[in-house]
C-alpha cells in the first residue's frame, strides 16, 4: 500500500472520532452545522495522525490519545475558518467547496472557529478524565499545544503573515520565521504531544519534536509550489493567491527549483530524528515525511 493510502486509512479511525465528537454538547444547531460542516469536510488529518504515530512509535496507547489528537483536527479547522474569512485572506474555497463564511455568513463563520478552537481544550481533557491517561502527561502536553497555538504560535504567524502581504522586502529568515510560527507550531506540536503522551523520556520528546519541526517547514514550502505548479481540483483551493496577494513565499525568493530542494534537505533532518527506531510506526513516520515532499514533484 503506498503511503497516500496508508495516511488515509489511519485517517479514518480519526474521522470516525470526529464524526461524533461535538454530539451531546447543547450546541446550537446553526452552529453546530457550520463547526461539522469545516471539521468534516475531509482533509488529510495530518496533525492528529503524527500525534497517534508518535504516541504508538513510543510505546504509548494511540486509542486513549485520540480525543487529543482530534483536539489538534479541531484547532487547524478553526484556523482554516478564520484564515478563509474576508479581513484575512479572503478565500471562498476550502477543501473543494465554499469557505464557512461563504456557506453561511461571516458572524457564523467566527463563532464557529471560536467553538471548535475552545471545544479542542475539552477534548484535551478527555484523554485523561475519559480514557484514563496519566494526568501529568495530559497536561504538559495540553501546555505544549495551548503555545503552540497561540499569540506566540499560530496566531502571531498569522499576525505577521498578514503584516507581510504586500511586501516585496521580507528577508527569508523573517518568512521562515514566520511559518515556524504559522504552520510550522502546530505540527511540531502534534509530534511533541504524541511523544509526551507515551510517557517517553526526554531524548524521545526531542526527537519527536525535532521531527515535527522539520516537517512543518518542509510542508509549508511545499503548499508555497503547489500554489503555483498545483491544481485546483488537486488541493481543494484556489492556487496563484499567494501571487495575487502579494504574498513572499519561498518560490518568489528562491525560485522554484531551489525551493523544493530546501524542502527535499528538511525532510533529510526529519528521517534522521527517526534513526535507532524500529518497526512499523518508523517505516510509516519516514515514508509520511518523503510523501510531502514528493507531492511538490
Amino acid at each position: 500500500m503506498i503511503i497516500k493510502e496508508k495516511l488515509a486509512a489511519r485517517a479514518v479511525n480519526v474521522e470516525d472520532f470526529l464524526k461524533d465528537c461535538l454530539r451531546g454538547r447543547n450546541v446550537p444547531a446553526r452552529l453546530l452545522e457550520s463547526m461539522e460542516y469545516s471539521l468534516l469536510a475531509g482533509g488529510k488529518r495530518l496533525r492528529p495522525v503524527l500525534a497517534l504515530s508518535w504516541c504508538s512509535l513510543l510505546g504509548g496507547d494511540a486509542d486513549r490519545a485520540m480525543p487529543f489528537a482530534a483536539s489538534l483536527e479541531c484547532i487547524h479547522t478553526y484556523s482554516l475558518i478564520h484564515d478563509d474569512l474576508p479581513a484575512m485572506d479572503d478565500d471562498d474555497l476550502r477543501r473543494g467547496r465554499p469557505s464557512n463564511h461563504k456557506q453561511f455568513d461571516e458572524a457564523t463563520a467566527i463563532l464557529a472557529g471560536d467553538g471548535l478552537l475552545t471545544e479542542a481544550f475539552t477534548l484535551m481533557c478527555e484523554s485523561g478524565l475519559k480514557q484514563g491517561l496519566d494526568a501529568e502527561r495530559v497536561l504538559r502536553a495540553v501546555g505544549v499545544l495551548a503555545v503552540a497555538a497561540g499569540a506566540g504560535g499560530m496566531v502571531g504567524g498569522q499576525t505577521v503573515d498578514m503584516e507581510f502581504t504586500g511586501r516585496t522586502d521580507v528577508p527569508l529568515d523573517d518568512l521562515r520565521a514566520m511559518h515556524a510560527m504559522k504552520t510550522g507550531a502546530l505540527i511540531t506540536a502534534a509530534c511533541e504531544c504524541g511523544a509526551i503522551l507515551s510517557g517517553a523520556g526526554e531524548d524521545d520528546v526531542t526527537n519527536a519534536r525535532e521531527f515535527g519541526r522539520a516537517i512543518g517547514v518542509a510542508f509549508q514550502i511545499v503548499d508555497d509550489v503547489l500554489d503555483i505548479v498545483g491544481d485546483e481540483a488537486t488541493l481543494g483551493k484556489p492556487v496563484g493567491s499567494d501571487v495575487e496577494q502579494g504574498k513572499t513565499t519561498y518560490p518568489s525568493l528562491l525560485g522554484l527549483e531551489r525551493s523544493r530542494e530546501l524542502a527535499a534537505a528538511h525532510v533529510n533532518d526529519a528521517v534522521a530524528r527517526l534513526h535507532g527506531y524500529e518497526g512499523e510506526e518508523c517505516v510509516f513516520l519516514e515514508a509520511l515525511a518523503r510523501y510531502i515532499v514528493d507531492r511538490a514533484c
